[in-house]
């Protein structure tokens, strides 16, 4: 074998070398990247929680819920572990909901995955309400459908400035799920109904004063709120409470200025006590105020099949506990999975036909 031959060969074996090394490095980063999804640290007196996808708005997976159910559990029976907190990585998000793309994706590949993810999810949302210690999610920045499952049913919620709470899941043929058929009935009035049936969208202090926070805390001092409850020697609940209402009262950002729906609050109660989605239509027809027409205008925008499972959803759920909110939920779920074609009378004279596409996007027509 020539000199210039055996050159040649080294060099593809350097070649094969150098592309195998990158190869690995790329399956580690893959490893990597999944397993930091979430990050479980045992910090002070405290387990915290990251959901740290903050390139996707910390949306929740399978994944995700997978490693922070048995965690919980086992801060839950830690005698040193003295509270939980849970935040977003970044500064946009929260947890901007379920993983839509892997629902679509799961919905046309794989039904026990998308079976798994749901309860799981709710699952893990029961776990939350009854979990004995402190349980303190800090909602900053984008807050909805998942990411409330993971917060609203905990003691303590602490809103920002920049907190952005909905639950859009009418826009997209579903229904406010993770409890949303227990906590929704329950806020004030029937602002709940208003929010699941409308997804309008509470910024800010209004996300507290509407009662989905316990607490309102500037951002620039949100850093400082989590060192101080980490700082705490053994702490009671009590404890807990005191540091966060310290740092609530504290808070001017926002304090004078009323609830964004505060002049309508009436006519939202008055619309939004009908026991049907055509009477409540008919409610905003027969008003005919600007606000009227445009919630109008907004509902008319929504699936009619996603109204109809709502208001019946949360009609249930005023008086159920919630496990049974959760169980009916999972069930509701999986009917809207399971079926390509959902039939639900909507006007007198129309029906509405509602159905999912391949491509994982959900439709609907009147006819």
């Amino acid at each position: 074998m020539g000199l210039q031959e055996l050159c040649r060969l080294m060099s593809r074996f350097n070649s094969y070398k150098r592309t195998n090394i990158i190869l690995q490095h790329l399956k580690m980063s893959n490893h990597t990247d999944a397993a930091a999804e979430v990050l479980l640290e045992r910090k002070g007196c405290a387990g915290v929680i990251t959901l740290n996808r903050p390139r996707f708005l910390n949306t929740l997976t399978l994944g995700m819920i997978r490693q922070i159910y048995p965690q919980l559990k086992k801060w839950e029976q830690d005698p040193e572990t003295f509270l939980i907190i849970i935040k977003g990585a970044g500064e946009k998000a929260f947890c901007a909901g379920g993983d839509i793309r892997a629902l679509s994706e799961a919905r046309n590949t794989n039904q026990k995955m998308l079976q798994d993810l749901f309860r799981e999810e709710y699952i893990l949302n029961n776990a939350i309400d009854s979990c004995q210690k402190p349980y303190i999610a800090l909602i900053h920045g984008i807050t909805m459908g998942g990411g409330v499952g993971v917060s609203v049913h905990g003691q303590f919620r602490v809103a920002t400035e920049k907190s952005v709470f909905a639950m859009p899941e009418t826009a997209i043929g579903l229904f406010p799920d993770v409890g949303g058929g227990y906590f929704l009935p329950r806020l004030q009035g029937k602002l709940g109904y208003f929010l699941a049936l409308t997804g309008f969208r509470l910024k800010g202090r209004d996300v507290y004063t509407a009662g989905i926070a316990t607490h309102f805390v500037d951002f620039e001092k949100l850093g400082m709120l989590e060192e101080d409850l980490l700082a705490l020697k053994s702490p009671s609940k009590e404890n807990i409470a005191d540091v966060l209402e310290a740092y609530h009262a504290k808070s001017k950002i926002d304090q004078d200025k009323p609830f964004i729906l505060e002049e309508h609050m009436d006519k939202i109660n008055s619309w939004f006590s009908a026991n049907t989605v055509e009477q409540i239509v008919d409610n905003l027809q027969q008003d005919g105020s600007s606000f009227a027409l445009e919630q109008l205008k907004v509902i008319n925008k929504m699936s009619p099949t996603s109204l109809k499972i709502t208001l019946r959803q949360l009609l249930e759920g005023s008086s159920k506990t919630l496990p049974e909110v959760l169980t009916m939920e999972y069930r509701l779920s999986q009917a809207c999975m399971d079926t390509s074609e959902i039939n639900i009378p909507f006007h007198q004279s129309s029906h509405v036909v509602f159905y999912l596409s391949r491509e994982g996007k959900f439709h609907f027509e009147v006819i």
